[in-house]
């Protein structure tokens, strides 16, 4: 038998031995440079996306000062994004009462409190934050995701490219009715929230042993318009919040089905954490000692 000659595509032991050497050091230096990358990333991500939503804000303000605005757009847009989420907001802060007026009754009863401090803390609790964050949530929830994945659509689909070739500007066709239906509509629904809240609040508590009246008392001492006015005043931001977030995402989409899939998940995540962000603020400005409105 003949020798057998070596396989010239099988790589040699100290060949390997190198490969293996410098994969491992590229591996090592990848991990060592990952955290500035990642930072590095995410601050460039967030300004970018900061930038993107002021200058397509600034635009809508605007279109709107000049008096670009369709009436026709802008009422059907205030029948998606307001009439149609009355339902889910009315149930989701009606129960939130519910609860909190039930553990306030079991709370405050043992103490001889009940009478005086269940129905002013439920109403209020209610008109100050569970109404205008949970409204404004389940808006962001339904009706975001919804502008976001229709001008999205719009956007893979070069309908929006088709809009530019046509001289028709997007953000005036698609941004701004769908910004002052938002702004426009959800003060109404937080009311309409506040009070369904309160009623069901009213409900629990008077078959926990506090009397209508004193409920109604409680609400009437601690409870005032202004504090009222002040919780809705939280409704207008977080709904331009809602629609710009919305609307960005839905520009911004590329890539098929799956990239309005992405960018709707974007606007209902973005939005949420806005609100909660923003709410921070807007009660220390709102509510807090020397507020803006005092």
């Amino acid at each position: 038998m003949g020798r057998r000659e070596p396989d010239e595509n099988k790589p040699q032991r100290s060949d390997s031995v190198g490969d293996i050497i410098h994969e491992v050091g590229d591996d090592i230096a990848t991990v060592v440079a990952l955290p500035g990358e990642i930072t590095y990333r995410t601050v460039e991500r967030f300004l970018s996306f900061l930038g993107g939503i002021s200058i397509l804000f600034w635009r809508a303000i605007s279109l709107i000062a000049r008096g670009a605005v369709d009436l026709r757009d802008t009422v059907a847009q205030m029948s998606i994004i307001g009439v149609s989420s009355v339902p889910i907001v009315v149930v989701t802060v009606a129960f939130s009462g519910m609860v909190l007026a039930f553990y306030s009754a079991m709370t405050l009863g043992p103490m001889g409190l009940a009478g005086t401090l269940v129905g002013g803390g439920v109403c209020r609790s209610i008109v100050q934050e569970i109404g205008p964050v949970l409204s404004a949530v389940v808006v962001a929830a339904r009706a975001g995701s919804a502008m976001a994945s229709e001008i999205g659509s719009m956007k893979v689909t070069e309908q929006i490219d088709a809009m530019r070739s046509l001289a028709v500007d997007p953000v005036e066709y698609l941004v701004v009715p769908r910004l002052l239906a938002s702004v426009a509509m959800l003060p109404v629904v937080t009311v309409l929230a506040d009070v369904i809240g309160t009623a069901g609040g009213y409900f629990v508590a008077t078959h926990n042993g506090i009397s209508a009246g004193q409920f109604l008392s409680s609400i009437r001492m601690w409870v005032d318009m202004d504090v009222v006015v002040r919780g809705l005043i939280k409704t207008v931001v977080f709904g331009a919040m809602i629609a710009i977030v919305g609307c960005y995402e839905g520009l911004r989409a590329k890539g098929g089905a799956t990239g309005v899939g992405r960018a709707t998940t974007r606007a209902v995540v973005i939005s949420i954490i806005l609100i909660y962000v923003a709410n921070y603020f807007l009660a220390i400005l709102l509510f807090g000692h020397g507020s803006v409105l005092d």
